[in-house]
This record gives structure tokens, C-alpha cells and sequence, in this order.
């Protein structure tokens, strides 16, 4: 059985065909779903989707949509955490150092949810895009006990083992596919069996091949057909890494 650690399955993008997505996900062997909340407008739909029995949810505020948070947002989240013992994980947050004009916004979003998820000692699941290592030195500083996941990893492997050091694991996602990938898949080589889980990031980051299309959590099974690949191993080997790594971050009971 695979877990789909990261998928956005609450988007628009699925509107039309949502329980057919859930139907061709469970057809490749892909039983549960972790849905990350990116707003505060978004949490209900996200928290419906938890409703069901296959699909975890965790909350936060994400850096792409910046513009949407507000004053008190942060509060509410807080009562959310403490409201919803469904939600496994604060996230998604982070940093997206793409966008220079929110940037120091951004850094304090960011720093305010992890110190609530350190206060509440709650994984973090992390959007970290052109800065890793400034989000490691942040987390270092921090000290969180119980780790999280840094979300659609595409660093070097000296990049993910300082995450891996810290407590986190990376996810692996449609990057891996693509062939100029390598310094990621140094990476990928270079991680542990209990280092990484597999993610889609759906309907966003199609694998190669799929450019320009919806993605979904049934293209996680190539993902892990890649991963396999790049570490000499079988698909059911990773599979079971990193469903068995996914139950332990988010701490999930999937007997």
C-alpha cells in the first residue's frame, strides 16, 4: 500500500471528478492521502476531506498565498490545533524565496507557526523552495521535537541530511522524474530507508511526460518505480519504506 504523503486533493482542480481520482488512486495501490491546509478559507474543505476514512489532514498557512492570509490568522490556527484532533501536522508553511516582495512576511508566518508547532509538539510539513539551507539554520535554532517533512525536496544530499539530522524527512515527488535532475538524485541515492516519503503534490508538479496536465495521486506508483531506480532496489521495497516513514511522521494507525 502507498500513502500519497502531500496532495492537495481539496483544489478546484478536482471538482469534477473527485471520487473518480479516489477510484484510480485505490485501483494502482494507493490507499491514504495526506491533505495539507494552505489558508484559513481552505481548512473546512480541508477538514471535510478528513472525514474520510483514507484521507489525514493537517493545517497552516502557506508562503505562495500571502496575500490572502490575515491579521488573527495565526490565532485561529492555533484553536484549530487544539480543536481538531484529526489535524496530524501544522502545514503547509514555509518559505518561498521566489517571491522577494513577501519575503520578510513570509519569514515571520513562518516563524510563528513553528513556534506554535513546537508548542504543541506537532510535526511541520515544510514548503521550502530556493532555501533550504536557510530553513535548516532556522529549524536548527528552533529545536522542534517532533521533526515534520520537507515537502517536495529538490536540494543536494548535503542539503537533506542536514534535514534528516534535525529530525525531518524530505518528500519525493514528480522532481525525480525529470532527467536533469541530478544533483537530486544524488540525493535520492544518498538517504536512508527511513529518509524519505513519496508525495505528488497533485494537482501541482507533473511528473516528465505528464507537463502541462493535472497531476494525481495515482502517478505517485511512478514515482516510486523512479525512486526504486535511483536506489537499486524494488518498487515494493520503497513502497513500504516509505508508508512505514509516512505512519511515523504524522503518527498514523493504518491497521
Amino acid at each position: 500500500m502507498l500513502i500519497d504523503a502531500h496532495c492537495h486533493l481539496d483544489f478546484e482542480a478536482f471538482n469534477e471528478d473527485r471520487e473518480a481520482m479516489f477510484a484510480r488512486a485505490r485501483a494502482a495501490g494507493v490507499g491514504h492521502f495526506m491533505v495539507p491546509g494552505t489558508t484559513r478559507q481552505r481548512w473546512p474543505a480541508v477538514l471535510a476531506l478528513g472525514e474520510r476514512e483514507d484521507v489525514h489532514v493537517s493545517l497552516g498557512l502557506h508562503p505562495y498565498f500571502m496575500h490572502e492570509h490575515g491579521e488573527g490568522d495565526v490565532e485561529a490556527l492555533a484553536r484549530m490545533l487544539d480543536q481538531c484532533p484529526e489535524v496530524r501536522a501544522l502545514g503547509e508553511c514555509g518559505i518561498d524565496a521566489r517571491f522577494e516582495e513577501t519575503l520578510d512576511a513570509q519569514w515571520a508566518l513562518f516563524s510563528a507557526q513553528l513556534r506554535l508547532a513546537k508548542s504543541r509538539q506537532f510535526p511541520v510539513v515544510i514548503h521550502c523552495v530556493h532555501a533550504n539551507d536557510k530553513v535548516s539554520k532556522r529549524l536548527r535554532e528552533l529545536d522542534l521535537p517532533a521533526g515534520g517533512l520537507i515537502h517536495a525536496f529538490a536540494g543536494s544530499p548535503d542539503q537533506a541530511w542536514k534535514f534528516l539530522d534535525l529530525g525531518f524527512v524530505v518528500g519525493l515527488g514528480g522532481a525525480v522524474t525529470y532527467q536533469r535532475a541530478q544533483r537530486l538524485w544524488r540525493a535520492v541515492k544518498s538517504l536512508p530507508e527511513d529518509g524519505f516519503v513519496l508525495e505528488t503534490d497533485s494537482p501541482d508538479m507533473p511528473l516528465c511526460g505528464y507537463q502541462g496536465q493535472r497531476n494525481e495521486p495515482v502517478r505517485i506508483v511512478q514515482v516510486c518505480e523512479m525512486v526504486a531506480k535511483l536506489r537499486g532496489v524494488t518498487p515494493e521495497e520503497i513502497a513500504a519504506q516509505s508508508t512505514a516513514t509516512a505512519q511515523r511522521i504524522f503518527g498514523l494507525d493504518l491497521s
